[in-house]
């Protein structure tokens, strides 16, 4: 079960593919879109970034920033990031303390379900998304429509 539409978003900080440090909370006024994503360089996961990747000019016309997040060590996601032209934020959660905040945890291993979180600037969850199974894609076209209706 994860967190409701209109609960306030855990507040996190996580370091990004260069090791740099994010904090939810500091992007206070901004619409963020949490894109959890159970590990890089697999095909499904592939896809689902590159295609925030490729729409991210309409995340910005609402004030949107997209952080990709995953359990994988700042390393693998900075290759991931490289090999796949990625323009935004990795974020790794390799103490996996943010998807048992967010309640993403994929098991047997731990990893992160594949699962979108709408935040507005204010800090309220206002979309969420949590996949069936890591093998279908977020339904982009609501992720969208959420962002569009802030």
């Amino acid at each position: 079960m994860s967190l409701d539409v209109g609960s306030k978003a855990p507040d996190f900080t996580l370091p990004n593919q260069d090791r740099t440090p994010i904090t939810l909370s500091a992007q206070a006024g901004r619409n963020v879109v949490l894109a959890f994503f159970p590990a890089a360089f697999t095909s499904v996961c592939t896809k689902e970034l590159c295609t925030f990747r490729d729409t991210l000019s309409e995340f910005n016309k609402v004030n949107a920033v997209v952080y990709g997040v995953s359990v994988d060590e700042p390393e693998k996601l900075k290759d991931f990031a490289k090999a796949e032209r990625l323009t935004f934020d990795l974020l790794s959660d390799a103490g996996k303390d943010v998807i048992r905040k967010y309640d993403v945890v994929l098991p047997p291993k731990d990893i992160a379900k594949r699962a979108v979180y709408v935040v507005d600037g204010a800090g309220t969850i206002r979309y969420v998304e949590v996949t069936e199974t890591p093998a279908f894609e977020p339904d982009y076209a609501k992720v969208h429509a959420a962002l569009a209706s802030l």
